[in-house]
Parts: C-alpha cells; sequence; structure tokens
C-alpha cells in the first residue's frame, strides 16, 4: 500500500462531473485515465521533477504501462479521493502507485504504472536517477502490485476506426494516454458496455501517433474478457495492447 508519509506521497480529491460518467453513472475509463495522469503530474510537479523541471532538459514524462485492480469501479460516485506515490526506479523505469477511494473512505482500486524520462529529441529513454538525485531505486513491498503479461489478439471480433483530432494532443504534441482507452474500448458493443464495468485492466503503450492519422482499434471478447489492439491505421504499426476483465453491474 501506499506510505503517507513518504516525500513523494500526495492526495487530491476530485469531483466527479456529469461530462466523467456514462449513462448508468459509471465513471468513463478515459476520466478515470485523466485523474491518474493529473496525479501523476502533480506529484511530480511537487517533487521538483515535473513539466517545468524536465521541459529545459529538453525531457519529457511518457508513460509506459497501467495494471489496475478494482474492487469496485465507481458508479455513482460523487467525489473520489486519489492517492499517489512515486516510488523511485527499476533500471530506468519511474514506478508510480495510485489507490482510489470513495468519498466515505473506501478502497475502490489501486494501479501500479511506469513511466520513462525521453529526450524529446532523439525518443532515447533517460534513466530518472542519472537526472534527478531524489530518484532512488524501488524498495518493494509485499502487497506491491505486478504487472500482467498482455495477451495479443488470436482473431479480431469488431474493429473500427478513428481520425486523431486537435483536441487529443497533449504537450508533448501527440495523442493523450487517456484517448487511447476510449479508442480500444470504443469498438465494444454497446449491449456488453450497458451491463459490465471494470474489474481488472491492462494496457502497454508502444508508439506515439500525432495529429491528422487515423487508428485501428481491434478487439477480441471471451466471456468478461476483452483484449485490445490500437495500430496507426496506415503503417500498421502497433500503438498499444489493452487485456481488461469486466464484471457485471
Amino acid at each position: 500500500m501506499i506510505n503517507e508519509n513518504s516525500p513523494y506521497y500526495l492526495k487530491e480529491i476530485y469531483p466527479v462531473r456529469y461530462s466523467e460518467v456514462d449513462y448508468n453513472e459509471c465513471l468513463k475509463p478515459s476520466a478515470m485515465f485523466n485523474f491518474l495522469q493529473d496525479m501523476a503530474t502533480n506529484g511530480a510537479d511537487a517533487a521538483n521533477f515535473g513539466y517545468k523541471d524536465i521541459h529545459p532538459k529538453n525531457l519529457g514524462w511518457y508513460l509506459l504501462k497501467y495494471h489496475m485492480e478494482f474492487s469496485n469501479y465507481p458508479v455513482k460516485a460523487k467525489n473520489l479521493i486519489f492517492k499517489t506515490e512515486a516510488r523511485g526506479y527499476n533500471k530506468i523505469f519511474a514506478h508510480r502507485d495510485f489507490e482510489i477511494y470513495s468519498e466515505d473512505n473506501n478502497l475502490m482500486g489501486r494501479v501500479l504504472s511506469y513511466w520513462t524520462l525521453v529526450d524529446i529529441n532523439t525518443k532515447a529513454m533517460v534513466c530518472p536517477g542519472d537526472i534527478f538525485e531524489q530518484f532512488k531505486k524501488v524498495e518493494k513491498r509485499e502487497d506491491d502490485l505486478s504487472f500482467v503479461k498482455v495477451k495479443e489478439l488470436e482473431r479480431v471480433d469488431y474493429a473500427e476506426e478513428f481520425k486523431i483530432r486537435f483536441d487529443d494532443i497533449d504537450v508533448n504534441g501527440h495523442a493523450n494516454n487517456a484517448n487511447y482507452i476510449i479508442w480500444a474500448f470504443e469498438s465494444l458493443p454497446k449491449e456488453f458496455r450497458d451491463n459490465h464495468k471494470l474489474k481488472t485492466l491492462d494496457i502497454v503503450y508502444k508508439k506515439e501517433i500525432s495529429f491528422n492519422n487515423k487508428v485501428l482499434s481491434e478487439i477480441q471478447i471471451e466471456n468478461n474478457f476483452t483484449r485490445h489492439s490500437v495500430k496507426n491505421k496506415s503503417t500498421g504499426e502497433e500503438l498499444c495492447l489493452v487485456n481488461a476483465e469486466f464484471i457485471e453491474y
């Protein structure tokens, strides 16, 4: 669990707006991703390794992967409590944990994430410990979450294309990470989305994509388990892979 005494601990309360839920009043996964990104950004800024600290060094933080486990994915939530802790680095990957709580302080979910510093010009990964002396190697804890190997699709049950809009682009000049989960899930049948909410999710980001390109979202469904591949439509390059498990409302 998160160490609230860590100098890299941050807690914030997020009101859940109408625009951030679907008509089941379930928090949209893209809204969850935006909350997590905001927390990571605010935590990095507070610890002096955020955008204002890395941009002059021609560096950017890139998200590599998430592992999420929900005991109770938010439905009809008015406020959510997010906690995060930057744990240090493993090899060249910065390790950040999150916890999500209801407004009455019940744990709803936990998230493990890996990030990397990238040279904006060369796209080469840079070890955070080489840039910021406060970055130490991660010390394992007994209850740490673990990444699960994300499986490739064995067949395509559903597919859909999307064009990258100007509003999809972030400060790094490519599509924001929350858009990937929109593309991945948008091809799911409406009947499936109507009756299911997330239990676990694993996403691996492989490539960035920029304005005015097109993506191809492909899905395989096995009962309550789904596999997703989001590709650059023009080049065929895989942009991300997602494996998810859902439960019924």
